[in-house]
């Protein structure tokens, strides 16, 4: 093949390219390409050589001339299609053009590792002066090749995040640095084990407390699959990527509440996608990501070489900045490095102790103030000073209590009991003889007490029926007629009158168990101490950060019905007397689904549990996942509230969840599934995505009671299943004996 024949092929690949990513839009200059294109070739026989070579030549300026116009004109769903593009660069091409060796870890095949999910250990070489240096990494990414179809698109399954997790742990026990690179429309939604939800959450879990730096490159960064790997501490973005809490196709479905395998308009997927703000410059202007790297013309390829050293220059300044940011010795290099934009200084990429510490608590900071700027707060400025003014005052006084005094008194404490039980080994026959006559001494002997509560499975009080313990009559009581039961053909079961099902059954049918749904003011009022319930922060309020089309209206509306601001209702109760601080996820608003405001409230809460040294229960009465018309202001939400409630378990926090109804998406995958005790109402259905997301996605349809709490259990990610009567007394339970006599793990 000559050079003129390798040009022709070359500028049809090109246009080829460029038809693909504008899809089916018609444009003028995408129109005179194909023309000339087109008359070349069929001119080309007629020419001669020098003909042909200023031809080839003018076509080619003009091709480069009209790309830079369409480059001007891209959609943010023209970028989508770019990054999903099979010439699109992948992992594989940025191991062979970043990093100057690597040994790939797995991803041969699917019983190695998912091939989706790619783990390198890689060094890079520098040299400064006339000294080498090779800088170790590990590289964790999706890996989606050029049109692989057996690494399934970059859609991770749990046991690929699960490896990858394992690696981050190998980088910091070596202390290098930890490079992740996003490629992904999404986790793939299967809860076989480990979980995609579970895993993710354990994912974003151990990332918010790595001890090394991390630095994420987002090409494709689709929801919670770009979460598994992305909480880091500097996010780049390359310039036709996009970050979003869902697909703009996804969005249209549910937008046009499509069903059945409908196919959106391509006018609504486009306006989603506008909509969402999911392009690089959005989210850099929302504060999520770092910075943007620059890429060619109409997207970064495989032969855009340029672009990999570029890249390269970016992850060495990003890793140095981190590093020196948390280094003591650091003034004269961070300038050379922001300043004076001079990649030529060497810096070890290796952290101590100390620096390893402000690292994390570095990242914490950065991630807890993000969306914050689009928070909508009523509450008057006299209310938030005497809550900051009170919110001190616990500071100081569980310093006292628990740092302070609780240090010495927990020394002098280990000291009696050691001192006691060396004792009690030395005279034990004879203590225990003592203790044998004096019980026989009349009116010396105490009642024993009655320590079943804390060893077998809760029942009634003694003495009270469940009138007595009722304080809320769902309205549903109110139907007069005759209910039937849905396990009626399975199970035999009666025909229930509604009263009584809805009273003095709580719900519940009598015969086979199963729970109809109940309001959550039945949980309210029948699960907490009476009038032992003090909600806090009930002024911040939902909003629409996006400026979505309708989402003002449906917010309006859902504040009504639910008299609520938000989805998220905090507040402090009692248990039997155990005072515990409460966050609630709740269905009737929008589906309990979590946005800014449900996430800074959930924050809250927790940092309040910490304070005050109690323990943090999260009631998921429904959640329906990340509010997707709040867009990447949402999808933050995960890692926010992961890290708020690492810090407040890391500070010896007990933590339970209890899911109700349904409870899927982000929230299960981040915050909710991070909780090391997990229960859920027999009623409940927990998952990743809903049957319906699994069929469009996965082209699969999932067996009979996939998402059923038994199903959930029998895979390991609940630790129980509860009756709705019994939630009082198991939650008074789990408290004791989880959290004991302090209700605080340490």
């Amino acid at each position: 093949m000559n050079q003129i024949e390798k040009q022709v092929l070359d500028l049809s690949e090109r246009l080829r390219y460029i038809e693909d990513i504008f899809g089916n839009r018609e444009n003028a200059n995408i129109a005179l390409l194909r023309s000339k294109l087109n008359d070349f070739k069929n001119n080309q026989s007629s020419l001669d050589s020098g003909q042909l070579k200023r031809q080839i030549t003018s076509l080619m300026d003009l091709f480069h001339f009209l790309e830079n116009k369409l480059e001007k004109d891209l959609t943010p769903m023209d970028k989508v299609r770019i990054v999903r593009h099979p010439q699109r660069i992948c992992l594989k091409d940025i191991l062979e053009n970043v990093y100057d060796n690597y040994t790939e870890i797995g991803g041969k095949d699917e019983y190695s590792i998912d091939p989706s999910m790619i783990i390198a250990r890689a060094y890079i070489t520098r040299k400064v002066g006339k000294k080498v240096f090779r800088q170790p990494v590990m590289v964790i990414g999706q890996e989606k090749g050029h049109g692989e179809e057996f690494r399934n698109g970059g859609s991770v399954k749990p046991w690929g995040n699960a490896k990858a997790l394992e690696y981050m742990k190998v980088a910091e026990i070596e202390n290098i640095p930890i490079h992740t690179y996003i490629f992904t429309p999404g986790a793939f939604p299967i809860e076989d084990y480990p979980g995609a939800a579970q895993q993710i959450a354990k994912n974003i879990y151990a990332m918010a407390g790595l001890k090394v730096p991390v630095i994420s490159v987002i090409s494709e960064g689709g929801s919670g699959g770009a979460e598994a790997i992305g909480l880091a501490d500097t996010r780049i973005m390359l310039s036709h990527g996009y970050y979003s809490v869902i697909s703009p196709e996804g969005a249209a479905a549910i937008e046009g509440r499509l069903k059945n395998g409908g196919r959106a308009t391509p006018q609504l997927v486009e306006s989603c996608a506008k909509q969402l703000k999911i392009t690089a410059k959005d989210n850099l202007e929302m504060g999520y990501i770092d910075r943007i790297l620059d890429e060619p013309t109409l997207g970064a390829r495989p032969e855009h070489f340029d672009f990999f050293k570029k890249l390269r220059q970016e992850i060495i300044l990003a890793t140095d900045e981190i590093v020196l940011s948390v280094r003591g010795v650091k003034l004269f290099r961070a300038i050379a490095l922001r300043k004076l934009n001079n990649p030529n200084i060497y810096v070890r990429w290796t952290l101590s102790p100390k620096s390893r510490e402000r690292l994390t608590w570095q990242r914490y900071q950065k991630f807890i103030s993000m969306s914050r700027t689009y928070l909508i707060d009523g509450t008057p400025s006299w209310q938030k000073a005497f809550s900051a003014v009170n919110d001190y005052g616990w500071s100081v006084y569980s310093f006292l209590r628990y740092e302070f005094l609780g240090r010495h008194q927990r020394k002098i404490t280990h000291l009696a009991e050691d001192v006691h039980g060396e004792v009690h080994a030395l005279f034990g026959r004879i203590i225990n003889k003592g203790s044998t006559i004096i019980q026989k001494i009349p009116g010396l002997t105490k009642e024993k007490k009655d320590s079943c509560q804390l060893t077998t499975l809760s029942s009634w009080e003694s003495g009270l029926t469940w009138d007595e313990h009722c304080q809320y009559i769902s309205p549903q009581a109110n139907q007069d007629k005759t209910i039937t039961c849905p396990n009626s053909a399975t199970f035999g079961c009666l025909d229930l009158w509604g009263p009584d099902l809805f009273n003095d059954f709580a719900g519940v049918c009598s015969y086979c168990g199963h729970h109809f749904p109940m309001e959550y003011e039945w949980y309210l009022f029948n699960v907490f101490d009476a009038r032992s319930i003090r909600e806090f922060n009930p002024k911040i309020e939902s909003g629409n950060p996006l400026k979505y089309d309708g989402l003002d209206i449906k917010l309006e509306q859902a504040k009504k019905n639910s008299g609520h601001k938000s989805a998220c209702m905090t507040f402090e109760a009692s248990i039997k007397g155990i005072r515990v601080v409460v966050a609630m996820l709740m269905a009737r608003f929008r589906g309990g689904s979590v946005g800014v405001a449900e996430g800074e409230k959930f924050i809250l809460a927790a940092e309040t549990a910490r304070r005050k040294h109690l323990p943090f229960f999260a009631y998921v009465h429904g959640t329906a996942g990340i509010r997707i018309q709040e867009g990447t202001s949402g999808v933050i939400q995960m890692p926010r509230c992961t890290l708020a409630l690492r810090r407040y378990l890391e500070a010896g926090g007990l933590y339970i969840v209890l899911y109700d109804t349904n409870s899927y998406a982000g929230p299960v995958a981040s915050f909710l599934g991070c909780s090391p005790y997990q229960f859920a109402v027999r009623s409940a259905n927990i998952g990743f995505a809903g049957p319906g997301v699994i069929r469009e996605t996965t082209g699969q349809d999932i067996k009979p009671h996939y998402h059923k709490a038994f199903m959930t259990l029998s895979r390991g990610h609940i630790q129980g299943i509860w009756d709705r009567r019994e939630i009082r007394n198991n939650l008074h339970q789990a408290f004791m004996t989880m959290g004991g006599e302090f209700l605080y793990l340490r």
